[in-house]
């Protein structure tokens, strides 16, 4: 199934994609309650998915994101991020940070340089701590699609990532949350990012240097995972500037795209 969060006018729910066989249409049937927090039902409402906005498909409590886990990434950014490391490298993005499929990332005025990291991301389902590797797909919602926006140069300057990933609207996630898939399935997807329609990055999830398992059992060694946090993968090489205006696009595949565009803060 394909899970969206969105609104009309005021409104907002959660519903199910589908499209019709016959004309192609994408369709959103609106679901009672919270995907996360019970049985799914359909009320029998359906609208086209192009009159409805849709939004980041959860709100997390928290973005915990893997950094350095694909080896032609880490050779790239060696001398902002330094070598590889044994063990995963985790940081966190703020709530804040989140910001759906369609909305605009802001440049801050104070970077001269706003960098696009596109990866697929695992949404948790439920409270857990301590997961074993061989238990990960028990606390696997779904997967949706996710771009690491990072002010390169603040991270070089400060020597840690915190403020260079967490300004506000430095994570769009979406377009949906798509749980059809097992985690041997999603470990071996194709991740692209194009920026104004040109191929940046062109990797696969088979390049992860630790796989999905391995850093939900990491980051629940540490810390309790709730349901709806989201865990960024880590991002292929490839990755660049964007401008104001510039569009980018992240997209996983079987899971779907993600557009968001360059703008200033009025």
């Amino acid at each position: 199934m394909r899970i969206a969060r969105f609104s009309v006018s005021d409104d907002v729910g959660y519903g199910l994609i589908d499209t019709d066989e016959e004309n192609g249409q994408e369709y959103v049937s609106r679901i009672s309650g919270h995907p996360l927090m019970g049985q799914i039902q359909l009320t029998g409402e359906r609208a086209k998915a192009e009159d409805v906005r849709l939004l980041s498909p959860v709100l997390p409590s928290k973005v915990v994101c893997i950094g350095k886990n694909y080896a032609d990434h880490v050779a790239e950014m060696s001398e902002i991020t330094g070598e590889g490391t044994e063990e995963p490298v985790v940081f966190l993005k703020p709530s804040t940070a989140v910001t759906g499929p369609g909305d605009p990332v802001f440049h801050p005025p104070i970077s001269q340089r706003v960098d696009f990291e596109g990866e697929l991301a695992v949404v948790i389902s439920r409270p857990c701590r301590e997961v074993p590797r061989e238990r990960a797909k028990e606390v696997v919602f779904g997967y949706t699609v996710a771009n690491d926006v990072t002010a390169r140069d603040l991270q070089k300057s400060d020597k840690q990532w915190t403020r260079a990933k967490g300004f506000d609207s430095f994570c769009p996630i979406g377009p949906w949350i798509e749980t059809g898939l097992t985690v041997e399935e999603a470990s071996d997807l194709r991740v692209t990012t194009t920026v104004d329609g040109e191929v940046r990055q062109d990797g696969r999830t088979s390049q992860l240097i630790h796989d999905i398992p391995a850093v939900i059992a990491y980051a629940s060694s540490f810390m309790t995972l709730l349901p709806g946090d989201v865990l960024l993968t880590g991002t292929p090489a490839g990755v660049g500037p964007v401008e104001v205006g510039s569009e980018m696009t992240v997209a996983v595949e079987r899971v779907g795209e993600l557009t968001n565009r360059v703008i200033t803060r009025d």
